[in-house]
């Protein structure tokens, strides 16, 4: 399985600590290594803005390669099947409009969908609302956590 990361799961693995927790980023540099790991460009992006912590920071520029661009035309297209749906238009709050932020929800939840793949997002579904995991659904993708990731793939600690 592929798990396509947002940045809202990037920004937790800022918890972990590398001293703290060794052998979670020795299981998850492997992951990362064989491929099964990969975020989008938009990430990448966000995450120039929004992570804090040095060796999430890093990691990140030391791992630029797994964020990838939308390469596949199917995954524009799905970017555009995604804003066909008036209200998941959302996505893209006003705010981030008018001042040109970098929008990663739905490339991530396009990456996913054209590879088969697993979103993982701290977001939690709504009722009614545009976030990641009800987009996701509506569409038929594969949505959990970092703690649903970890699940999925046996780790224990």
């Amino acid at each position: 399985m592929i798990y396509v990361f947002d940045t809202s799961s990037f920004i937790v693995l800022g918890h972990y600590f590398p001293q703290r927790f060794p052998s979670f980023w020795e299981k998850f540099n492997n992951s990362v290594s064989e491929g099964k790991i990969i975020s989008v460009r938009e990430v990448f992006n966000e995450l120039d803005v929004q992570a804090s912590r040095d060796h999430l920071i890093t990691w990140i520029r030391e791992n630029k390669r797994i964020f990838l661009k939308p390469e596949q035309a199917d995954e524009t297209s799905f970017v555009s099947q995604i804003f066909s749906v008036t209200h998941f238009q959302q996505l893209v709050k006003e705010k981030q409009r008018l001042k040109g932020a970098y929008v990663a929800d739905p490339f991530v939840i396009a990456s996913a969908k054209v590879r088969d793949a697993c979103v993982i997002t701290e977001e939690s579904k709504k009722d009614n609302a545009a976030k990641i995991p009800n987009v996701c659904e509506y569409f038929h993708i594969n949505c959990s956590n970092l703690e649903g990731f970890m699940e999925r793939e046996k780790w224990k600690f």
